[in-house]
């Protein structure tokens, strides 16, 4: 097995506070500080399963604003065409690990937001690598970023995760909610991004009003002259022990 990544980006995990107690962590994770004249940050948007956003993906296009997309084994199957529209701009669009199933990395059998965890670490395993076999599949890309549904993790499923040779992708930013919030929220979330922040996303669901305000974020950040930075940049860079 691989030897766990350092990240040179700052992270730290948290516990948030509906699951103090529990063991579980949400990593946060910001750019280091750097000498750029215009803030950076880093848009992230996770494609979890059925349908896509093009308000979104176009978006990116039409604006030439880069982003990081994490996208399980499930979406993929389903949405040959918004991926064929990102492998048609590679420039702009970074594809990363989101799982083979959308099941929370998690190695004890807890439920997270209705949802059922992996519940061991084999299972980990098995979503972390059903999600990088597809991507490479449809790709031919191998991921370097994993994050899993809810992104909540143990310690103990982040250090597999790492042994699998892939980073756990934190945020500091959760721009809407699990695509739950109204689009003025959204847009006003997004929207308070500053330098070195990443912003959590998605991109999976077309008839939700947060997409409209994921829209109306991106364009009040260009606006503002932010830079948008990918996870692959190297403000993220990671050297291996």
């Amino acid at each position: 097995m691989m030897k766990p990544l350092l990240i040179a980006a700052t992270m730290a995990a948290i516990a948030a506070p509906a699951f103090a107690g529990t063991g579980l962590v949400e990593p946060t994770l910001k750019m280091q500080p750097g000498k750029a004249s215009a803030p950076r940050v880093a848009i992230t948007l996770d494609a979890c399963m059925g349908k896509t956003d093009f308000r979104i993906l176009d978006t990116l296009v039409k604006e030439q604003i880069p982003a990081t997309i994490f996208v399980t084994a499930r979406w993929l199957r389903h949405n040959r065409d918004a991926l064929a529209v990102m492998l048609a701009h590679p420039d702009l669009v970074e594809i990363e690990n989101h799982g083979e199933n959308h099941i929370p990395a998690v190695d004890k059998p807890v439920s997270i937001y209705g949802i059922a965890a992996a519940g061991s670490q084999a299972a980990v395993e098995q979503e972390v690598e059903g999600g990088r076999l597809a991507i490479v599949a449809a790709t031919g890309h191998q991921p370097q970023w994993f994050r899993g549904a809810t992104a909540k993790y143990t310690a103990s499923s982040m250090s597999t995760i790492n042994q699998l040779g892939e980073r756990v992708a934190g945020y500091s930013i959760n721009g809407d909610g699990g695509s739950l919030l109204g689009a003025a929220v959204t847009a006003k979330h997004i929207a308070s991004a500053k330098d070195g922040d990443v912003v959590i996303s998605h991109i999976n669901q077309p008839t939700h009003e947060a997409g409209e305000g994921v829209v109306k974020g991106l364009l009040a950040l260009k606006a503002r002259g932010v830079v948008f930075t990918r996870l692959d940049s190297p403000a993220f860079t990671a050297p291996s022990n």
